[in-house]
């Protein structure tokens, strides 16, 4: 966005905007305080529309003591432009928000409206690596570099800041991208809709995206006592919901799957889960007690191993006491082991 033209306005306009545009993610310094907690506030105040603002106005003081420094470094800084700090924190802002754009294009989700609306919103329709995407805008960098040794083999004179035809390139080809992944996931969802699911009408369907393949969908249906996941492919459409197929049926809540659920990750978990899925299993030996799953059914595409890591765990004493509990990615390698033992 930078090289686009807004570098033409102003000195530092794209430093300013690659910062803002990456600031949305000091959400991780919630690590600190554990692995549940970094889940609880990954993609909230700093990704809403409220906490924009905030954002860039925290880039742009930074990029402001960095200038200082530099200043202070030297008894001269070379600069093109001049330096616009009014301008620049409107540029910080149009950063800050590409950043919310791109996140709501991925299944993940951001809450757009935190502390007025705690709802989770996503437009399902990149997946959270999309190549086609990243070579768009890799290529809108390199090509300017391209055209500039060209130009100095032939002795053409440089006209400005380089590289704005390839960044308008780059933005419009995402552009496009968006817009096609956007028919296709329309076209899925509405074969998923037409059809039946074991003689039971789907109460709820989402379709979520493969990488480069923008026909190519992870389908997921809720009816009155089942979830069900379907491959679906939107060039037919075709559902498959013979071939690739799993059916997950809704367990019992029993006071097992109670006291996991009101545990503090079990309701970080159900918070965020769009088709959230339990599973108990009951440990023998040492330690005796429960061990409860939650699985997202949005990423229990059929190659993937079940959970994942944005799956999570609960586990519950003989007494339905909580001795430990978490996402996936922090599992204790013990608690692993004990889970494939009791499997076996």
């Amino acid at each position: 966005m930078g090289r686009a033209g807004f570098n033409r306005k102003t000195g530092l306009a794209t430093l300013t905007m690659v910062l803002a545009a990456e600031a949305a993610d000091a959400d991780v310094v919630w690590a600190i305080k554990g692995p549940i907690e970094a889940f609880q506030h990954h993609r909230g105040i700093t990704h809403a529309f409220v906490g924009a603002p905030f954002v860039a106005a925290a880039t742009l003081a930074s990029v402001f003591l960095l200038h200082r420094f530099w200043l202070s470094r030297r008894s001269s800084v070379t600069q093109s432009l001049p330096v616009r700090w009014g301008y620049l924190y409107w540029l910080a802002l149009i950063a800050a928000l590409s950043h919310l754009l791109l996140d709501y294009t991925t299944a993940y989700g951001t809450r757009l409206f935190e502390p007025f609306d705690w709802r989770w919103y996503s437009w399902d329709i990149m997946y959270i690596i999309e190549p086609v995407m990243l070579a768009a805008l890799i290529l809108g960098l390199v090509m300017p570099s391209l055209f500039s040794l060209i130009n100095q083999e032939i002795g053409a004179r440089s006209k400005g800041p380089r590289g704005r035809g390839g960044a308008i390139f780059a933005l419009i080809c995402v552009v496009i991208i968006w817009g096609y992944r956007d028919y296709e996931h329309r076209h899925a969802l509405s074969a998923m809709n037409a059809i039946t699911y074991n003689g039971a009408e789907p109460q709820r369907t989402a379709a979520y995206p493969y990488m480069v393949n923008p026909y190519r969908w992870h389908g997921v249906v809720e009816t009155a006592n089942f979830y069900q996941t379907v491959p679906v492919n939107s060039s037919g459409p075709q559902v498959g919901v013979g071939s690739g197929a799993r059916i997950f049926y809704q367990p019992e809540e029993t006071a097992v799957t109670r006291a996991a659920k009101e545990s503090h990750f079990g309701r970080v978990y159900l918070d965020w889960a769009a088709f959230p899925y339990v599973e108990t299993q009951n440990l023998e030996g040492d330690p005796n007690g429960y061990l409860v799953q939650f699985h997202d059914l949005r990423y229990a595409y059929p190659e993937m191993r079940a959970g994942g890591v944005l799956g999570g765990y609960v586990l519950l004493s003989p007494n339905l006491r909580v001795e430990a509990q978490g996402p996936n990615s922090s599992r204790p390698t013990w608690l692993a082991k004990l889970q494939g033992s009791s499997a076996h």
